[in-house]
């Protein structure tokens, strides 16, 4: 095994790494986004509280949750060290040439979006997820379900009535869509995905993804502010 151990700790071993890890935590952000889409439902919180307690009570769900903290650890340590050996390659100086592609802008730029983006993880569980599982929340009866649920919608709700906290939300969504749009791109190549053939095709479906995805996420703080 240790061909193996010596191609994951190469450059392109850790890069394929980073693009796999990628791949998986934009897929749990889809499947994120349908349950936080359903705070925009008019039902007191119901639909969200249903979606909530299935995703805190399935244990299929509940091991994948702890293969998604992992991941995110993982892909933002993996991703300062790439960042660090890039850097280190250069010689830690800038390039001679100060008019770059934005493409290599957008490289150089991932590792500071990349701890934005973790910043805004950590206040993000601390602000909902560490209430779920050691805060006082309260219970509520749903319709269709025979016993009480924890009520999340409330946590939430007071949250985006915040308007800081909308503010830094949008702005995180607006800097994950920026790391999104790189990230998938930069994954298509390192998978070899990236075939003349298909180039359009992947870059528009990378494009949709990184701008949908996000924006969809910034309505729901903004809607949840200004209508409810």
């Amino acid at each position: 095994m240790s061909w193996f151990n010596q191609f994951l700790q190469s450059s392109i071993g850790q890069k394929l790494l980073m693009s796999l890890t990628g791949i998986f935590l934009m897929l749990f952000l889809i499947v994120h986004l349908i349950g936080n889409l359903q705070l925009l439902q008019n039902d007191g919180g119901e639909a969200f509280n249903a979606y909530a307690y299935f995703m805190t009570h399935n244990p299929l769900i509940k091991t994948v949750s702890y293969l998604l903290y992992a991941t995110i650890l993982f892909h933002a340590w993996k991703g300062i060290v790439l960042w660090q050996q890039n850097r280190a390659a250069r010689g830690g100086h800038r390039y001679a040439v100060q008019h770059i592609r934005t493409s290599e802008r957008s490289s150089r730029n991932m590792a500071w979006l990349g701890i934005v983006i973790f910043v805004f993880i950590v206040l993000h569980m601390w602000q909902f997820w560490l209430q779920m599982k050691l805060g006082n929340v309260e219970m509520v009866n749903i319709k269709g379900m025979d016993h009480p649920v924890k009520d999340l919608y409330t946590p939430v709700k007071f949250a985006f009535e915040n308007p800081l906290y909308v503010i830094v939300y949008v702005f995180s969504m607006w800097v994950i869509a920026v790391h999104l749009w790189h990230g998938f791109w930069s994954s298509m190549q390192t998978l070899g995905l990236n075939h003349p053939k298909y180039t359009t095709l992947i870059k528009s479906v990378g494009y949709l993804y990184a701008v949908a995805v996000p924006f969809l996420f910034a309505v729901i703080p903004v809607w949840m502010y200004f209508v409810r």
